[in-house]
């Protein structure tokens, strides 16, 4: 074992935001072996929000190939050599053409979450609205897979003296996610601040250029990665999306009133009652309310909040986000269906916060 093997190894890998491997990006320095000590020094720019991935990658791509070794990743911070990233004043360039900030959310997972941010998204784009949407469901990245561009890899462009992130574009919608940057088998293994410090540069340095509608996919709950983009982002609104399951709707209530608190006090736009009743492709007329009857009808009106659709379980769906191609592309009754839900949505949101 030479070092030549060690800078083999890690010539595999590449940084997430620029595509290239880190041996190319002079990011690896100091390679030193001793018996089966293996150490070397790793080389940033400060604040670098990839930085314990990067290392952990390191770690896991010389182990695999010398599992006997043991590795240490020493860290150097190395200011760029552009004058305007030592700017002390963040990047926020990427946010100011953008008009509308909304926001989708669930008290709990595995709700439709993501289903219903891609649809609303599409359908936006399809009336002539520009769109973005941002996958902040760091754990659990599903929007490359729904629209069909798992292996999709964002380039950086330069705006003003910046090098920003250039979001893919797909059916008339800008995306940007963790999941461009990452193989979809590898966990994310991230603390709270360096999940926020990411989808802080996908919102403020991100090339979304001018857009009606900027939406998020949330993470499900209520936990540090809401709190961290209300404060840093002024958001418009928030869509809730729920099932009718009373164990979903108690969740659902604790969402509500987080962002209804005074700290937060983010408008809600309405909630969307998902998997509402089951049907059969082989009998179009039945329902079968495997989740409960209008629970989230109900609760929409004990909490004065607009219902804007009920958005039945079919195979229609499911198999739309599983092979890319959203339901709202198609031409069925479930597709007009999920038009009528942003025909509600747009006109709440006229109602809560104007044109």
């Amino acid at each position: 074992m030479i070092n030549k093997d060690i800078e083999a190894i890690l010539s595999q890998l590449k940084h997430p935001e620029t595509g290239v491997d880190i041996l190319s990006l002079g990011m690896i320095q100091h390679i030193k072996i001793d018996g089966n000590k293996i150490s070397f020094t790793l080389v940033t720019r400060p604040n670098d929000p990839f930085l314990t991935s990067l290392k952990e990658a390191c770690r896991s791509a010389i182990l695999k190939q010398y599992p006997q070794a043991t590795v240490k990743v020493l860290e150097l911070t190395k200011e760029s050599s552009s004058a305007k990233s030592k700017k002390e004043e963040p990047v926020t360039i990427g946010l100011d053409k953008v008009k509308r900030v909304i926001a989708i959310a669930s008290g709990k997972g595995g709700v439709g979450k993501s289903t219903v941010s891609v649809i609303l998204a599409v359908a936006l784009a399809q009336k002539g609205y520009k769109t973005g949407l941002i996958d902040a469901d760091l754990y659990g990245p599903s929007i490359p897979k729904m629209f069909g561009i798992e292996d999709a890899k964002p380039m950086m462009v330069e705006q003003d003296g910046y090098e920003l992130i250039e979001p893919v574009e797909k059916y008339g919608v800008k995306l940007l996610s963790i999941g461009f940057f990452v193989k979809p088998e590898d966990p994310l293994i991230w603390r709270g601040p360096m999940a926020t410090s990411v989808l802080r540069q996908f919102s403020k340095q991100g090339a979304w250029g001018e857009l009606d509608f900027l939406l998020i996919d949330l993470p499900p709950g209520t936990g540090d990665i809401h709190l961290s983009i209300v404060q840093e982002i002024k958001l418009d609104g928030v869509v809730i999306v729920s099932t009718p399951q009373a164990v979903a709707l108690a969740d659902v209530i604790k969402g509500v009133n987080m962002f209804r608190s005074e700290k937060i006090e983010v408008p809600i736009i309405g909630i969307v009652e998902n998997m509402a009743w089951f049907t059969p492709a082989e009998l179009p007329e039945n329902k079968y309310y495997i989740f409960g009857k209008e629970g989230s009808k109900r609760l929409a009106e004990e909490l004065n909040i607009p219902l804007l659709g009920q958005i039945p379980l079919v195979q229609s769906i499911r198999e739309g986000g599983d092979e890319g191609k959203p339901i709202v592309l198609q031409d069925t009754i479930t597709a007009g269906a999920f038009n009528d839900m942003i025909d509600k949505f747009l006109k709440q949101l006229i109602d809560l916060i104007g044109k």
